[in-house]
């Protein structure tokens, strides 16, 4: 394989696993990462979708007990029922309007400016958020209702648009309808698998002309990294939730966006 290749492979897989799951939009940083790597042609599109599922790996891995004692218990036990029935009805949304406006959305937002403002107002939006009060009424993944779901689904499909982020979208929104962070937060990342995975795979089915089996070694470096990454992220946030808020996330957002906007219009950087 060629190095170059492999090392842009790697670097990719490692920004999708930092950022999959903070609300910081892994969308908009992979658009950014690869437009300065020179990897951003149709192809490195593809496969900046396809090594999501690296991410999504790691919260199977992660929740490997809980995801098996859904699979066993699905034919005979209502939690594992309700929790299956969650899922789905929440990853609907982003589904049908990805479908109806996917190509749309990447012709025009898939670019630097479009994704800098979106982290710019999601900073603000986290912000105002954060300064509400909060009284959960829903303290575990298992107290939501298939409504509770579909309206965290709604929440999650606003992040088709790319700098938003999907789990700042689902985390924000749902403590907004009434989760508490840790459910809020957790029920993202299992949203992320139904999610990740249909993204992945339709994108690639789509266009699966564009590669050959020489690009098996680019995908396994990219997932492998993308899983390493997001595994240590994901349990370093469950334990950051537990006693803190998404402020310092808020102001990331708003001064990387700020820079990527200066430095595009100075001609400082060409994203």
């Amino acid at each position: 394989m060629d190095p170059v290749l492999a090392f842009k492979a790697f670097i990719l897989g490692l920004v999708e696993g930092l950022t999959e799951f903070l609300p910081i939009s892994s969308t908009g940083h992979l658009i950014l990462a690869g437009s300065l790597l020179g990897f951003n042609d149709a192809k490195g599109k593809v496969f900046e979708l396809v090594i999501q599922t690296g991410a999504m790996f790691a919260v199977c891995w992660e929740y490997r007990g809980r995801f098996c004692s859904v699979i066993r218990g699905m034919a005979t036990e209502l939690p594992a029922q309700r929790f299956v029935l969650n899922l789905i009805a929440a990853f609907v949304p982003a589904a049908v309007l990805g479908l109806a406006f996917g190509s749309l959305i990447k012709g025009y937002l898939f670019h630097a400016v479009p994704v800098a403002i979106a982290l710019i107002v999601g900073g603000f939006v986290i912000l105002w958020a954060e300064g509400r009060s909060h009284a959960p009424r829903i303290d575990s993944v298992d107290a939501m209702t298939w409504r509770d779901a579909l309206k965290v689904g709604f929440a999650q499909a606003v992040a088709l648009i790319p700098g938003v982020s999907r789990s700042g979208a689902t985390i924000i929104g749902g403590m907004l309808l009434g989760l508490s962070r840790r459910t809020a937060t957790e029920f993202s990342f299992f949203l992320a698998v139904p999610t990740l995975v249909a993204a992945g795979a339709y994108d690639f089915y789509k266009n699966r002309a564009l590669f050959t089996a020489d690009d098996l070694g680019m995908f396994g470096i990219g997932i492998a990294t993308a899983f390493v990454s997001a595994y240590l992220c994901i349990r370093w946030l469950v334990r950051y939730v537990a006693s803190h808020d998404f402020r310092p996330f808020a102001w990331y957002r708003i001064g990387f966006g700020l820079f990527i906007l200066i430095s595009a219009y100075s001609g400082l950087i060409n994203w």
